[in-house]
């Protein structure tokens, strides 16, 4: 048996859509929680090279990664998001 003769592939698209806007949020409140923590933007904390300027401390090292985590799984989470709405225009 198919998943698609259980579950339309309206519902499985709603599903998909809620679990990425989810994990957008999440990723979105590291993003915040960072900008207010270093008082800076993820691009001006990478300009400024602070990784380096707090002399690569673990604490540090690992709000980057994390930072950078989150960064990027918004902008790949939100074009998947536009692509599934995209192809559900018929577009």
């Amino acid at each position: 048996m198919k998943i698609l003769d259980l579950v339309s592939e309206k519902e499985i698209k709603e599903a998909l859509l809620a679990e990425y806007e989810k994990k957008i949020i999440l990723y979105k409140l590291t993003d915040e929680r960072l900008k207010k923590k270093y008082e800076m933007s993820f691009n001006e904390f990478e300009e400024k090279n602070i990784v380096k300027e707090k002399d690569f401390s673990w604490e540090v090292e690992k709000d980057a990664m994390d930072w950078e985590h989150a960064v990027e799984g918004i902008r790949h989470l939100q074009e998947k998001i536009d692509k599934i709405k995209k192809a559900d225009n018929g577009y």
